[in-house]
């Protein structure tokens, strides 16, 4: 596997969807769990950085994916694509678990007194058969299969007993395809926080297993210890959107949450000018850095050519700066993709008083998808799976 594995436009995109589909029933569901390794041809889709960034929508992989097979006959492809808005969801209700994760990762760091071990293993130098294979593979190419990453995260934890908030901090470094929600939660999970009390213990046989005998590890923990946290608070309700005025003038500000704002922002909205964020210094490995530089510049042709605006890319962003690019418009509003809890939400939290004050206001506009399916991420996924048929009817995407 190379960086070249994921090229960085939309297309691309668009067409690995088109070839996974007729493959993501049956074959997708019995080889999902096997890593065969880089380079490898597997049973998985490869298109997690595309849906990290909604260069293509979860609406759209799903939409393709239910005109190949039925629902039931693709239940578990449609389900772990519906795993990321959950993860979104249960995220967005519960936004004080970002922030604990934040004062974790930061305490660990710097009170957390074998940063020698921490070295290895991020380097892949521990000695364990598959570990540090997984560690090079991140590092070289920005992407592990699922199985893989959750092996990885449990010998982390319970193995080499690492911090897990140092773990999550590693993956969301490095991995291409890494949001706040899924990467935290997900290490939540193997950890035994997320469902409390329920963790994962990666074993040497079901390694060997589903990767084809490549690995068998030696000397796994047996017993997983669990990290303990003060309790997490309940479901909040989701946070208010604000009013979109299609009368008045608009300046689009495009973040990396959200690169295809053409399916949420269209006729009669009066676009005058674009820009779209790029801070390479937010993103950690150089495969992330790469992929969204690609992507970012993929999105900036396709919105000046859909809004006939001029579109430029904002590597200074500040409240200042935005104001600047919004009034040089001409715009009335700054409008964008609503941000999900993480780096990009802060900022525009941060940032919108000052907006306000200027008399712009910063109008956060959500998904159908995400007003669909996010409420219903109250609890478990499991009570938020029985959802999934009612609600993909109702959109129009399952008969």
């Amino acid at each position: 596997m190379t960086r070249n594995t994921f090229p960085a436009t939309r297309d691309a995109g668009i067409s690995r969807l088109r070839q996974f589909a007729p493959r993501a029933g049956q074959a997708y569901a019995s080889g999902r769990n096997t890593d065969p390794g880089p380079n490898q041809a597997g049973a998985v889709s490869m298109l997690s950085p595309y849906l990290r960034y909604r260069m293509i929508t979860e609406q759209e992989v799903v939409g393709t994916t239910l005109g190949h097979h039925s629902l039931p006959a693709a239940e578990k492809y449609v389900q772990e694509v519906l795993w990321r808005t959950y993860w979104k969801g249960w995220l967005e209700m519960r936004p004080s678990v970002w922030t604990q994760y934040l004062q974790e990762r930061d305490r660990c760091r710097d009170n957390f007194p074998n940063t020698r071990a921490i070295q290895s293993a991020e380097a892949g130098e521990t000695g364990i058969e598959g570990f540090d294979d997984w560690a090079r593979e991140l590092l070289e190419t920005g992407y592990l299969h699922n199985h893989a990453r959750m092996w990885f995260a449990s010998i982390w934890i319970f193995t080499l007993r690492l911090p897990w908030a140092l773990g999550a901090d590693f993956f969301l470094r490095h991995l291409v395809d890494a949001d706040p929600a899924s990467n935290t939660l997900s290490w939540r999970w193997v950890a035994g926080l997320q469902t409390v009390g329920k963790t994962y213990l990666a074993t040497s046989d079901n390694i060997a297993r589903f990767t084809n005998g490549r690995f068998a590890p030696k000397g796994l923990a047996t017993i997983a210890t669990m990290p303990t946290e003060m309790p997490v608070c309940a479901a909040q309700p989701l946070p208010q959107v604000g009013y979109f005025d299609t009368q008045k003038p608009a300046f689009l500000l495009v973040t990396p949450e959200d690169l295809h704002p053409e399916s949420v922002f269209g006729a009669p909205a009066k676009i005058n000018g674009a820009g779209i964020l790029f801070d390479p210094e937010t993103l950690g490995g150089d495969n992330a850095r790469s992929f969204v530089a690609g992507a970012v510049h993929d999105a900036a042709e396709r919105i000046s050519n859909k809004f006939k605006c001029p579109t430029k890319l904002l590597k200074n962003f500040d409240a200042a700066s935005l104001i600047g690019q919004a009034r040089e418009a001409g715009a009335e509003q700054i409008i964008t993709s609503y941000a999900p809890v993480g780096p990009v939400a802060d900022t525009l939290a941060r940032m919108a008083p000052s907006l306000a004050s200027e008399g712009i206001p910063l109008v956060q506009i959500r998904r159908a998808w995400d007003e669909r399916f996010w409420p219903h991420a109250t609890k478990g996924f499991f009570p938020f799976k029985e959802s999934i048929p009612k609600i993909l009817k109702e959109m129009g995407l399952s008969s």
